[in-house]
């Protein structure tokens, strides 16, 4: 972890593109309370296959309109280079100058070759190619690794050819497991992986929902933490309340003990993220 701790922290903060019109008034909502803590910018999501590329550009001009920093996320399953290409100028043209770069789910009855680029390395490299050191390149990272790695040292020697292709950063999966990152960040040094790893944060509120995105993504309820959640049922008082201790205290031990910032998976949501924030004191 002492190679973390050398880096410039970062505080950022997750939305998802809105798919009607009162979930676009509730993220311009969502976007002016959350822009009074400062955050460094604001990712956006991208659909499987391009589903929601629409929706993350007009976004992320929205949110670039506001006069803040905006980082789409770019999913090159099933993309060609060419309409990568064109959307790397289209995010120029409007402003943008970070990007997240993935790798993106396969969209179903595509099969395994859809797309000019199999992997986020192969994005990456591809960035930069076409537009140099213009935009600050996040990838994400996986401490609990990949659903998809056939091993954990595959998923690690996967996430060093990122970085190796030109990445300045790294945002991972949600996680409850701190030892999980503090591990992976040990062994990231020892393969010489040298860039910010920033801790993904997912407030808990609902434990449905929150078990439904885990069996998705592959991240791990701690069976302590997923029996006081069903043990609260429709309590959902008792469940913001245990959710924000947690949250926070796993976010201050990772915090105290060297991680590089906090990335915020706000779900659209003010309260969740701005109550963590000023419970962990952050102030830029």
């Amino acid at each position: 972890m002492n190679t973390q701790k050398k880096f410039p922290k970062s505080f950022s903060c997750e939305f998802f593109p809105p798919k009607t019109e009162k979930g676009a008034e509730n993220l311009r909502t969502t976007l002016s309370e959350l822009a009074t803590l400062n955050p460094s910018y604001f990712s956006v999501t991208f659909g499987a296959g391009g589903s929601t590329q629409e929706g993350t550009f007009d976004t992320v001009k929205a949110i670039q309109e506001k006069g803040y920093a905006a980082a789409p996320h770019l999913s090159c399953i099933g993309s060609t280079r060419e309409n990568i290409r064109a959307l790397l100028n289209s995010y120029i043209d409007i402003g943008v100058k970070r990007i997240v770069a993935l790798r993106g789910d396969m969209p179903s009855g595509m099969g395994d070759t859809a797309g000019e680029f199999r992997y986020a390395n192969e994005l990456v490299e591809f960035i930069r190619h076409e537009t140099g050191d213009h935009f600050h390149i996040e990838v994400a990272a996986y401490p609990e690794f990949h659903p998809q790695a056939p091993s954990a040292q595959v998923d690690m020697e996967n996430f060093a050819r990122k970085v190796k292709a030109g990445a300045n950063a790294a945002i991972t999966q949600y996680f409850y497991n701190a030892e999980g990152y503090f591990r992976f960040v040990d062994d990231c040094e020892k393969l010489g992986v040298d860039i910010p790893i920033i801790p993904g944060i997912m407030p808990i509120t609902n434990y449905s929902n929150l078990k439904r995105f885990s069996d998705m993504c592959g991240a791990e309820i701690p069976r302590w933490i997923a029996q006081r959640l069903i043990g609260f049922s429709d309590d959902k008082a008792s469940i913001v309340a245990f959710g924000e201790e947690v949250v926070t205290e796993l976010s201050r031990k990772l915090l105290d003990n060297g991680a590089p910032g906090l990335h915020f998976y706000t779900m659209n949501q003010t309260g969740p993220t701005r109550t963590l924030w000023h419970n962990l004191g952050i102030e830029f």
